[in-house]
């Protein structure tokens, strides 16, 4: 199976796929890495491991309207048949979500369909569990559609949060179990445990 990743970031879940495929544990390839930031660690990981790392935002492509197009071109220029987005903080264009329908999967670091939504990403998730009192957070992995966080939820991974956690802290916790959850997902989409389309 061939997968892309989009990132925006640091791109640890993109690191893990990368090595879960490398090292057997997942019988699929990398085959493109696309991120909105020049600067993102993401493209580093990606060039490192010699995968074709593509920088699509608004500064390329003259505004964030633009960016379908070159995007769904580089999807099926690699015939990619899954995509993952690990920390990506744009929206997915129309033509590509009509395109890869079903096929596109994001991974949140909460239990959604609670602290989701435009903005909920990274610390201030963590910030947003911790300020209502929680006793557990998690991961999602949900289908992407038009709206942020809104699509079927496919898995979940329950994480107790303490009541010594920071948001610090509670972020350290979730990633920790995400990698591992994000790369038994990703077997179960490979060996069909978990339809595409």
């Amino acid at each position: 199976m061939k997968i892309a990743v989009f990132a925006s970031h640091n791109g640890s879940d993109l690191q893990a796929i990368i090595d879960a495929c490398q090292n057997g544990m997942l019988n699929a390839t990398v085959e493109a890495v696309i991120s909105n930031n020049s600067d993102s660690k993401a493209l580093e990981r990606a060039h490192k491991a010699n995968i074709s790392s593509y920088h699509i935002s608004a500064k390329t492509c003259g505004n964030e309207s633009n960016t379908d197009a070159p995007i769904l071109y580089i999807l099926q220029k690699h015939q990619i048949d899954l995509v993952f987005l690990a920390g990506y903080l744009k929206k997915i264009g129309d033509q590509t979500l009509r395109q890869y329908h079903n096929r596109i999967f994001n991974i949140h670091p909460a239990l959604l369909p609670k602290y989701g939504g435009k903005g909920m990403y990274g610390m201030q998730v963590h910030a947003a569990v911790i300020h209502a009192g929680e006793s557990t957070s998690g991961v999602t992995i949900h289908r992407v559609n038009e709206e942020y966080d809104a699509g079927e939820i496919v898995a979940q991974k329950m994480i107790p949060v303490s009541k010594s956690d920071t948001p610090e802290s509670l972020a350290k916790k979730v990633l920790q179990y995400e990698h591992l959850f994000l790369v038994d997902f990703l077997k179960d989409i490979v060996n069909g445990s978990i339809p595409l389309g």
